[in-house]
């Protein structure tokens, strides 16, 4: 494939174009120098670095979102232009910034597309209308325009992952890279686990020079110090954490007992064997079910061996005695018991009263119009209703029938062969893991999440485009 699909040239004199980006960057820098201070002037150029970087070669670009995802999902830029612009704003709008202007300056030509493309401009039609529709309904904040921008840009994002993976090859590079960064939070969120409260939250702390929140920021169950720590890596929320491990965990569960594994053999179950146990350490109940359901999708589906390692593992988090805390917290919660469980059920009664009242396009993301309603409730199904109204909820449900839709009607075409199935199931049922988990938590439709927005949405698309690539990859290839 020719390079002009993941290279852009901003100039056919690579010395002109040396000359043009060391003056700019020196102009730019001492501006910024004198203004801002020596913080924000060598965020400024290790940001002009990482453009110029992307510029050569989009695919880092997409390395560096996941990285940002997984590692630093928080962390912001020490600039304040009345918003304050966030490392994956930078590293997704670079991503998208330059495959737009390779369509736009004529470098491709063309832009593959998938079945999922019509439902998802529809999905995204339907946002920004029920955004501008609500807008009187609270106050028009900058927070508010960039948030919901983020919004857009991570779900337009399916499209230029439809369209950059146009071979296998680099379908798998992602998810290796996907799978090694969520092995690294992981490990993260592992260690600060076991380090003493005081001295984790020490180490937390530091990370308030890139615009994460200070203070006491160790998490337990009920908020309760009395009870069990829950990791939280550098996440912030453990539920948050445990959404995107369960993702990535059940992305790795087919390599497990792939025949030909992205990884050695020792490196996938080092690697998953991670994501599992800091999951476990989340405390988070609707991660764990998602996971489950993800992996059980996959032993149905085609690996069934992968049944007796999960029915070990279940009698093992049984019959432990330090996993009992764990089951009687899921007990509490099938039983409706636990105070997180009982406000859940308090927000779904007061959604369902807002969603009466506004059925079709729901209220927007500024506010409420009535006093005695409100916005948030943990449930991604509920949110979208909330904002999008019914009609919103119903383009969500399109675009995800029509991944799932489209990889049964192709399911025939990855059966047998070694390479493309593992990956391809994997990543459906990281979708599924992340949709039966949505069911009990909002954070995949959430403006304050968007890295767990982001990372949804890049799994839609890789789903996608893995399904289209399997009708037109020869088995073998």
């Amino acid at each position: 494939m020719s390079d002009h699909v993941s290279r852009f040239t901003l100039h056919a004199n690579p010395a002109v174009n040396l000359g043009i980006g060391v003056g700019v960057t020196a102009v730019l820098g001492g501006v910024i120098l004198a203004f801002g201070g020596p913080l924000a002037a060598l965020a400024v150029l290790l940001a002009a670095a990482a453009v110029i970087i992307v510029l050569r070669n989009i695919e880092i670009g997409f390395w560096g979102v996941i990285a940002v995802v997984c590692i630093l999902p928080f962390a912001t830029l020490p600039i304040n232009i009345g918003i304050t612009p966030t490392f994956l704003d930078l590293a997704l709008g670079a991503v998208v910034g330059i495959w737009a202007l390779t369509i736009v300056t004529g470098q491709q030509r063309t832009v593959v597309m998938a079945p999922i493309t019509l439902p998802l401009v529809l999905f995204i039609i339907v946002a920004i209308f029920a955004f501008i529709f609500g807008l009187n309904n609270g106050p028009l904040t900058p927070n508010l325009i960039r948030h919901f921008a983020e919004l857009i840009l991570s779900i337009a994002f399916v499209l230029v992952i439809v369209d950059y993976c146009r071979d296998w090859n680099r379908v798998e590079r992602l998810v290796k890279v996907i799978l090694l960064a969520g092995g690294a939070a992981s490990v993260i969120a592992i260690g600060l686990w076991l380090l003493p409260d005081d001295t984790a939250n020490t180490a937390l702390n530091f990370l308030q020079r890139l615009g994460y929140p200070g203070g006491w920021v160790i998490r337990y169950i009920e908020e309760n110090p009395a009870l069990s720590e829950r990791a939280i890596g550098t996440s912030v929320d453990p539920n948050v954490l445990g959404g995107l491990l369960l993702m990535i965990g059940a992305l790795a569960g087919p390599q497990l007992v792939a025949k030909r594994p992205l990884f050695s053999r020792k490196l996938t179950w080092l690697i998953t064997g991670f994501i599992f146990v800091a999951l476990i350490l989340t405390f988070s109940r609707s991660a764990m079910l998602g996971l489950a359901a993800g992996l059980g999708f996959v032993a149905l589906a085609r690996y069934r061996r992968l049944m007796p390692a999960m029915l070990i593992v279940g009698l093992l988090i049984l019959l432990l005695p330090a996993t009992q805390g764990y089951v009687a917290r899921f007990v509490e919660g099938i039983r409706g018991q636990d105070l997180a469980t009982q406000m859940r059920f308090g927000e779904y009664k007061d959604a369902l009263r807002l969603i009466g009242r506004y059925p079709l396009f729901g209220v927007g993301f500024a506010g409420t119009p009535d006093i005695d309603l409100y916005l948030g409730v943990a449930s991604v199904y509920f949110t979208i209703a909330q904002v999008m109204g019914l009609v919103g909820l119903a383009a969500f449900f399109a675009v995800i029938g029509t991944v799932f839709g489209n990889a049964y009607f192709n399911r025939g075409l990855f059966k047998g062969n070694e390479q493309l199935d593992p990956v391809w199931l994997g990543l459906l049922a990281a979708l599924i893991g992340g949709l039966v988990a949505g069911v009990l938590d909002h954070y995949l439709f959430n403006l304050d999440f968007h890295h767990a927005v982001t990372a949804f949405w890049l799994l839609v698309g890789l789903a996608a485009a893995a399904t289209r690539l399997g009708q037109v990859t020869e088995i073998g290839d």
